[in-house]
């Protein structure tokens, strides 16, 4: 069996599918690795390293021959037309892949009779966590957005007692209280800021004290979803979270959105005259903004002001840092990839339930409901 690493396309991507450290874990699942040469250069693994490590390093002008070789392929984005259309009949690609966003890919993998596994649409189920790379990357932007906000705020986060005299901690405020929210609320406490935070379910006030931080409490209905995101809400309702948020917002040194609904465009928390009652200096950091924003006008890859107040809008943020980040999701892949394999082949069975939820595509199958419908729209 082989299994095939590509250089990512994608501008800004810095993850790698596979690192050195971790390729004798595939070749115990019986895979023979091959990397095209510089897909690890971003992530500081070099062609030197994986062969090192006993994987293949494929050069360029020979890649074409390596996606149509391969049992399997690993790639943090998903594959272009070209490539997935490619891959031989039977043969897995696992990468990110949204059902109705990446038409070309659904495809490419439905015209060569190949599988695509989305980490996506990964279930959240017990035997699914070690494969859930949308948890393992949320850790590391919850992370990066903490430092991010320490790294713009004209102020010291931690509480200072000098003979100069106090200087107070910052008040940072983190809205949602998922992976990211947390991971962001744990980073900014290390640093010794003041934090609270807020979430629409029920099960994260506990969460939330349980870093250490003022769970906020408002006069609203909980929403909880399927999965434990948080489910959408009226257009009413929001508006009256907004206008009750609004005096936290305003208090705060630093907010930290991390709103968001697989496959919908992110909530709308934060106003831009919410953000322009913040003091001079404050820092908004919104992780949402690639898919909408949490916070109205934040620009994804961008920091923009309202005022004196900066905006800071996420694009790619776990590719910022590409090391931890392709290290934790290498193991997703590994964890999943080995559902895959029977009697030394890869075989996907599509009775188990977690390649029942996350694949796509299944032998050139179109499973998902969103992936058809988006086909037929483009055919």
């Amino acid at each position: 069996m082989r299994v095939f690493v590509p250089a990512e396309t994608r501008v800004g991507e810095r993850r790698v599918a596979i690192l050195p450290q971790v390729v004798s874990k595939f070749t115990q699942l019986g895979f023979d690795v091959h990397v095209q040469s510089g897909a690890g250069v971003h992530a500081f693994a070099s062609d030197a390293a994986y062969r090192d490590a006993g994987a293949t390093v494929i050069e360029a002008a020979h890649v074409g021959g390596a996606f149509a070789d391969a049992d399997a392929i690993a790639s943090v984005r998903p594959l272009d037309y070209q490539h997935a259309s490619r891959m031989k009949a039977e043969a897995v690609s696992i990468s990110f892949l949204s059902p109705a966003a990446d038409v070309e890919t659904v495809r490419g993998l439905r015209d060569a009779g190949a599988t695509g596994l989305s980490f996506d649409l990964l279930p959240r189920i017990s035997r699914a966590q070690s494969m859930d790379a949308l948890t393992s990357q949320a850790l590391v932007t919850g992370y990066r957005a903490a430092v991010v906000a320490a790294d713009h705020l004209p102020r010291f986060f931690p509480l200072f007692m000098t003979a100069a005299g106090t200087v107070q901690a910052a008040k940072v405020l983190v809205l949602g209280a998922g992976v990211a929210g947390l991971q962001a609320i744990a980073t900014a406490k290390r640093l010794g800021a003041r934090v609270s935070a807020y979430d629409v379910r029920p099960a994260s006030a506990d969460e939330v004290r349980s870093m250490g931080a003022v769970f906020v409490t408002l006069d609203l209905e909980q929403l909880e979803g399927a999965g434990g995101y948080a489910r959408e809400m009226t257009d009413d309702r929001a508006a009256h979270q907004r206008e009750l948020l609004a005096p936290y917002v305003a208090a705060s040194d630093v907010v930290i959105t991390t709103a968001s609904i697989p496959g919908r465009e992110a909530p709308l928390l934060v106003t831009r005259s919410m953000v322009e009652a913040m003091s001079a200096g404050s820092v908004v950091v919104d992780l949402a903004s690639e898919s909408g924003g949490n916070v109205e006008g934040s620009v994804a890859g961008e920091g923009v002001r309202f005022g004196e107040v900066l905006v800071w809008g996420a694009r790619d943020v776990a590719s910022q840092m590409p090391v931890h980040a392709s290290q934790l999701y290498s193991m997703n892949v590994f964890a999943l990839l080995g559902l895959t394999v029977a009697d030394g082949s890869v075989f996907v069975d599509p009775q188990d339930d977690v390649i029942d939820g996350c694949a796509v595509v299944l032998n050139g199958e179109v499973r998902n409901e969103a992936a058809r419908t988006a086909l037929l729209g483009g055919e």
